[in-house]
């Protein structure tokens, strides 16, 4: 009899170990995942000096069309990448490490992260909508501070339009940190300057639809100094001190 309990002891004790425990284990995100409510995991990329594949020569690609690398598109990240990411992070506001992080993939405009499900072995990029609304409403309030809210919404659906056009990057980050489109972003007042609840408003508003330009790519001030190239553009409607044309 005490033969018998002892094997059923053991017995337990292996269905535990075999069953049990990895199903707890598996309720806990691998190092470098985020869990979401739908089940799914969130696997953040970095890429490091040494990383190679196709998302380096993404990285390299872009960097070079901005005039940040001048190296080979060969998928590797070596010296030459290392130091274009250096200098587009000290350019933009971020930390400088020359890692390319998901800070740095998302302000270039690549995906930081890939979305899979047990079911399901492609990959999918999700677009986290509180980050957008945060960078459209700093550009917002480093462009359009003081203009009217029908002009903020203006200047947040130019920079949405251009993500839709083939001529520009196509994602929000891409759009913004392309170097000297927006002279908040070189000179750095869009990391200097708190949204308001007006200019996250008028974000909120574009991301949601509304175009009081009806589709243009441009904006500026005429009471400036701009390239005279700018006005070869047609001019579609004036909101507040901002002509915006396609």
């Amino acid at each position: 009899m005490a033969y018998i309990k002892k094997f059923g002891s053991l017995l337990i004790a292996l269905i535990l170990t075999l069953v049990v425990v990895p199903g707890l284990l598996s309720l806990w995100p691998a190092p470098g995942s985020e869990s979401r409510e739908d089940g799914q995991v969130e696997e953040t990329i970095t890429l490091w000096p040494g990383s190679q594949g196709t998302t380096v020569r993404n990285l390299q690609t872009r960097l070079k069309a901005w005039g940040y690398y001048t190296g080979p598109i060969d998928g590797v990240y070596g010296p030459q990448t290392t130091q274009a990411v250096r200098l587009f992070q000290s350019r933009n506001g971020l930390k400088v490490d020359g890692v390319a992080g998901p800070a740095t993939l998302n302000a270039v405009g690549l995906p930081s992260g890939t979305t899979t499900t047990a079911q399901a072995t492609a990959t999918t990029v999700s677009y986290n909508r509180s980050e957008d609304l945060n960078l459209l409403s700093r550009v917002v309030a480093a462009e359009a501070e003081g203009e009217p809210h029908t002009g903020q919404v203006a200047v947040a659906s130019v920079i949405l339009n251009r993500v839709r056009h083939p001529s520009f990057p196509n994602t929000l980050s891409g759009v913004i940190f392309q170097p000297h489109a927006f002279e908040s972003v070189s000179n750095g007042l869009i990391w200097r300057r708190t949204p308001s609840q007006q200019a996250i408003n008028a974000a909120r508003q574009a991301l949601d639809g509304w175009d009081p330009t009806y589709g243009c790519l441009f904006f500026w001030n005429p009471a400036k100094a701009v390239s005279s190239w700018i006005w070869s553009r047609p001019i579609v409607t004036r909101i507040g001190n901002h002509v915006f044309a396609k």
